[in-house]
């Protein structure tokens, strides 16, 4: 009330002061006439001529200076009307300048007009899309009177409703007998009169301000002026608040962007990319739920991540199935391949059921296509009336072409990976296959040959047959040397140890025969999975061979454990450290073998400090079925391996 009142007083002087000034003006007139016709000489035949002409030049006098006093007057009303104008100007044009939430320009807007046109009341409207006008700032003399944010439809005689269809200023001078929730409005809070301008925002129709009066005489006839003025304000706030608006959503836009980039980068795994990108779109948008689904064979559709806004419950969740078909955004995109929109009032099938059944009301759905063929479907629903924005369909495809990147990469990887493991796979088969042919082709052969050589010698010679008897006990021994290397070739090529008793007993084997002490800890008893147990007895095979012949060192611990569905082997020395797994066959081959199936081997070297090499994989690996105790094993077609020792003092064995 004290800054209303210091607001009025600035006028109200300048009215005063110009009042007195023409007041004084005309006194002084008057009071010299009088003096002037008290003091007049007169003659025995009359008034003096002379007299006469003086009083009429000061009667001149006193009307030119009570007209100069009136206008005088007039002119410095006008002064402080302008001078209180601009001030008002000024003040809001300093709020737009520090670009003060639009709210704050709108009450400051709709005071300075209220005082300014020297209405009781004044109120600021914007148009709604549904036909109807909400209040967005008040002002009163009376405090209260007008509440911000009641909705008011257009019907019935009102400044709003003339704006609208005319686009220019309105005047009404009378609200008697008039109808309509404005007009209503009007009759209880006693106003007369009402005069309002349109607020221009880019060009459209943005809404209205008005200011009313409850006293009988009506609005001065530049008020519509007056007003216009500040309504060039208006539109200047709404606009930069509609660009810092647009601004930071752009920014938001682009930081969640930029977040799914960098998921993408970093090779996320699917399941990942799809939950972040749904909720990432989600919140952009400004949408109540967001969902995205993978179309499937037979005419489905998979949900793989959904959002909602917080507080909602989600409407489909991850993993349900949707059956394709009727009308709506899912069918629509799937059978045309591009965007698609749809008020879910009219929607049909399936998808729209379970829409309708958790209030959904519109949705906008943007194809996902990954290398030129239909993938899934990224839409972001509505619980609200009003439309999703028209740019929505745009604004998705920029997050569909980074999932389809996503989904790309790990199909890629996902391929490259069962490639791997099938080279993988067939370089073990074929490994055993040769092993096996060893076993049933030369080591059988030269086994049967040296059983026969030591028949021969074992059989009594001729006398003079004892240098050919020592030749063939020389070629007895060779036979044995060859046996000897043919099967520790077959050891290599497929572990017998490993096929027969598992990941313990042949890790035992090999640190046994390692050159450096081994400290083992294996708390893996049942069998895992070929390819698994294959892979962590080549890793610490080749473990003990460098540290044998690089490391220098004096112990090696290896460890080997399951852990919740993965298999963990650590293998450390305490040598002198340095090595790196870009070098050497070994280690490449090894990092081949473990990425082929889904798991991961690290390597930390640094120099002086030992070396140690871990490996995780997956016990449900590409190819490596869970194990639950049994595994089942290719069939032995060939018998037991034959230590043979064809001198006469040998004899035949099962190793």
């Amino acid at each position: 009330m004290r800054e209303m009142a210091g607001r009025r007083l600035g006028p109200n002087f300048t009215r005063l002061v110009g009042g007195l000034f023409a007041s004084v003006a005309l006194l002084v007139a008057v009071v010299g006439v009088v003096v002037v016709a008290f003091f007049l000489p007169f003659t025995g035949s009359g008034v003096d001529p002379w007299s006469v002409v003086v009083l009429v030049v000061l009667l001149v006098t006193v009307v030119v200076v009570a007209v100069l006093g009136a206008r005088l007057r007039r002119a410095v009303l006008e002064t402080g009307r302008l001078t209180e104008e601009q001030s008002a100007l000024r003040r809001v044009a300093t709020l737009v300048a520090q670009s003060v939430p639009a709210s704050a320009v709108f009450e400051a807007v709709t005071q300075e007009v209220g005082l300014l046109c020297g209405g009781d009341l004044a109120r600021m409207e914007r148009y709604e899309e549904d036909g109807t006008v909400t209040g967005v700032a008040a002002w009163a003399k009376v405090s209260d009177q007008l509440v911000v944010g009641t909705q008011f439809h257009l019907d019935g005689l009102s400044v709003a409703r003339d704006v609208r269809r005319t686009g220019a200023p309105v005047r009404v001078e009378s609200f008697e007998g008039a109808t309509g929730d404005i007009a209503g409005e009007a009759h209880e809070l006693g106003i007369r009169s009402s005069v309002g301008c349109p607020i221009v925002v880019a060009g459209q129709l943005w809404g209205v301000i008005a200011a009313s009066t409850t006293r009988d005489e009506p609005f001065p006839a530049n008020t519509e002026t007056q007003i216009g003025r500040f309504t060039e304000l208006v539109a200047t706030a709404i606009a930069n608040a509609q660009a810092h608006q647009e601004l930071r959503g752009f920014a938001d836009e682009q930081a969640a962007l930029r977040r799914v980039a960098t998921l993408v980068a970093r090779a996320a795994a699917p399941e990942e990319v799809f939950a972040v990108v749904t909720s990432e779109v989600g919140r952009v948008l400004s949408a109540d739920h967001a969902s995205m689904s993978r179309y499937d064979p037979g005419g489905t559709a998979t949900v793989v991540g959904t959002w909602s806004a917080p507080g909602a419950a989600k409407p489909f969740p991850v993993d349900l199935r949707l059956e394709l078909g009727g009308w709506n955004t899912h069918t629509l995109v799937f059978e045309t391949g591009r965007p698609a929109r749809i008020d879910y009032g009219d929607a049909s099938g399936g998808v729209a059921d379970g829409a309708h059944e958790r209030g959904i009301r519109s949705s906008v759905g943007a194809p996902i296509s990954v290398e030129g063929r239909l993938w899934g479907l990224m839409g972001v629903l509505s619980t609200q009336e009003t439309s999703l924005p028209a740019d929505t369909e745009a604004r998705l495809a920029d997050f569909t072409e980074l999932v389809a990147t996503a989904i790309a990469n790990a199909e890629a990887r996902a391929a490259l990976t069962a490639s791997r493991a099938r080279i993988v796979a067939a370089a073990d088969t074929t490994r055993h296959h040769i092993e096996r042919d060893l076993h049933d082709g030369a080591q059988q052969r030269l086994v049967s040959l040296a059983l026969q050589l030591r028949g021969k010698v074992e059989a009594s010679p001729p006398p003079e047959a004892g240098e050919l008897a020592a030749e063939m006990e020389l070629v007895g021994d060779e036979l044995t040397e060859v046996l000897e290397e043919l099967r520790e070739t077959a050891r290599g090529l497929h572990p017998s140890a490993l096929a027969e008793g598992g990941l313990r007993p042949a890790l035992k084997g090999l640190a046994r025969r390692s050159a450096v002490p081994v400290r083992l800890d294996v708390g893996v008893d049942e069998r895992l999975p070929d390819p698994i147990e294959l892979a962590a007895y080549y890793v610490v095979a080749e473990a003990l061979t460098n540290t044998a012949k690089h490391a220098d060192a004096s112990v090696v611990d290896v460890r080997a454990a399951r852990d919740q569905g993965m298999l963990l082997v650590r293998v450390h020395d305490d040598g002198r450290g340095g090595a790196d797994i870009a070098h050497g066959t070994g280690l490449i081959g090894l990092t081949d073998r473990v990425e082929a199936l889904g798991g991961r081997l690290s390597l930390h070297s640094p120099p002086s400090a030992g070396t140690t090499m871990q490996v995780t994989l997956p016990l449900t690996a590409p190819g490596a079925p869970e194990s639950s105790g049994a595994v089942t094993r290719q069939p032995d077609h060939g018998g037991p391996d034959l230590a043979v020792d064809p001198r006469p003092s040998g004899r035949a064995h099962g190793s």
